[in-house]
């Protein structure tokens, strides 16, 4: 994800993406990263062609399994399910999740809000330091994902405002 498809948003908004381009740029072993909502909607994606071609058209693009997208859709059910699990076990909140795969990982962390960042990285990465910089992430970003913050990144992944 470069700077250019952030041309027309807030400051606020700007720091965001720059924060996860950071996380994808600097984590050895992250394939893509999605912040969902708490409804489930996508806000910020490391998905390169999808903010390209959110820039270019309202069209969804379409992209290949493992693409942001079906991060988010992904995150969003695991969100909800370790939701209910902890309901259910009187554990309280959640703060991460982690699936471990054959050929992958996926880590999903709160973000104060109720929105959550999803990643999806690869056999071989460093778990803790993946959720180290997922830490830092939902720490930066946390405070700065007001109603309005979501509301402009909604409509920018939507290519309304890129």
């Amino acid at each position: 994800m470069t700077a250019t498809g952030t041309f027309g948003l807030s400051s606020e908004a700007r720091n965001l993406h720059w924060l996860l381009s950071n996380l994808v740029e600097e984590v050895p072993g992250v394939r893509s990263v999605a912040v969902v909502s708490s409804d489930g909607l996508l806000l910020l994606s490391s998905d390169p062609a999808r903010n390209a071609a959110a820039a270019a058209t309202t069209a969804p693009p379409e992209g290949p399994r493992g693409s942001s997208a079906d991060l988010a859709t992904i995150v969003s059910g695991i969100g909800s399910l370790t939701i209910g699990a902890a309901r259910l076990m009187d554990g309280g909140g959640v703060k991460q999740t982690m699936v471990a795969m054959e050929e992958g990982s996926v880590f999903v962390m709160s973000i104060s809000d109720g929105s959550l960042l999803g990643v999806h990285a690869t056999p071989d990465c460093d778990m803790s330091v993946v959720a180290y910089h997922m830490a830092l992430f939902v720490g930066r970003a946390g405070h700065v994902l007001t109603p309005e913050l979501r509301s402009e990144l909604r409509t920018s992944m939507e290519g309304g405002t890129q």
